[in-house]
């Protein structure tokens, strides 16, 4: 680990899931409300290493180890969050998510509402989601269409280590419930993280890499393949800019918006299906908002609209730079 410091900043460079470890210790060390929950998190620090050693730190009444019972964990979560505790729970993987999700969707999201504003809900979902690992279904789904879709949630989702870190606590103070949906597979690829002061709000989208020609949109892993994308079409003399979404509901469209107004053209790329997606309702909102910007039709490039394919399939699943840049020519082409 490499850390450089200055008068002003304090900065590490870490894989992101240890940016995702050394933000939910801070969030501990800040508040003795804040308790984990899930399968295996404990003692192994989950199945991705993400909680390694907080249960050593904190202790087994901070760091809970659950059964294997996914609604059990979230009803749990919410009894706490109505005793005054500030619950973070890990579903191990994406699609282990639905036994949850009623207690998700009908409970945890309504109560607030409910009880008209008098309780607050500060829960937060932890999920591991995507792809690029090699397993198979229930293991590298996408299912943030159906949380977004879902009023009284809020849903994000870092890209980078230091949005990770600064991410994490910051959805852990909010008092509504957030999903939380962590890249699986930007586990392992380091980024510098600023200790000093998170850069942006929660909710806030961000341009990443400025172009001219055509706006590229896409949130988690995505992210990383756009800015593949858009290196090889500079080679080529194509400009792009990308935007890093992070938030999915709400979501801010604000720089997306200033984006495809200066270039006239966008593609946004997700890894889930695209049929009534979160492309869906970003590329419809772009064209009510931007129509007299647009030179051509707002393209999305997404995962089919299939079951997640055998991991020797993801490749031919899941959008890379070749299907991006394919789309960024037939919006150019026009």
């Amino acid at each position: 680990m490499t850390t450089v410091e200055t008068t002003q900043t304090h900065i590490e460079t870490m894989p992101f899931s240890k940016a995702l470890n050394a933000g939910l210790r801070k969030a501990m060390e800040d508040d003795p409300r804040v308790i984990l929950m899930g399968e295996d998190i404990g003692r192994l620090g989950g199945v991705f290493r993400v909680t390694e050693h907080l249960q050593r730190d904190f202790g087994e009444q901070r760091v809970l180890d659950t059964p294997l019972a996914e609604s059990g964990i979230v009803g749990t979560a919410i009894g706490l969050a109505m005793g005054g505790f500030r619950p973070v729970i890990e579903i191990q993987f994406d699609g282990f998510v639905f036994p949850a999700f009623d207690q998700i969707t009908t409970q945890l999201a309504k109560l607030t509402a409910r009880h008209e504003g008098a309780i607050s809900m500060p829960v937060v979902i932890r999920i591991p989601y995507g792809g690029h690992i090699g397993a198979v279904e229930h293991h590298q789904e996408s299912p943030e269409t159906y949380f977004a879709h879902t009023p009284g949630l809020r849903v994000v989702s870092p890209s980078t280590p230091n949005d990770a870190y600064w991410m994490i606590q910051e959805a852990i103070a909010s008092n509504d419930p957030v999903i939380f949906l962590e890249p699986k597979s930007r586990y392992w690829p380091k980024g510098e993280v600023d200790l000093s002061a998170p850069a942006l709000p929660l909710h806030a989208s961000r341009i990443v890499r400025r172009g001219s020609d055509v706006t590229l949109v896409g949130h988690g892993a995505m992210v990383s393949t756009l800015l593949q994308a858009a290196a090889l079409a500079e080679a080529e003399g194509t400009s792009c800019e990308v935007v890093d979404l992070r938030s999915l509901s709400p979501v801010d469209y604000g720089p997306i918006l200033d984006s495809v107004r200066s270039t006239g053209r966008m593609v946004y790329a997700q890894e889930a299906p695209g049929f009534v997606s979160l492309g869906s309702e970003i590329a419809a909102t772009v064209m009510e908002r931007a129509f007299y910007a647009l030179e051509a039709p707002v393209l999305r490039v997404s995962g089919y609209d299939t079951p997640f394919p055998p991991a020797k399939l993801e490749g031919v699943y899941l959008p890379d730079p070749d299907r991006i840049l394919e789309a960024v020519d037939r919006s150019l082409a026009y």
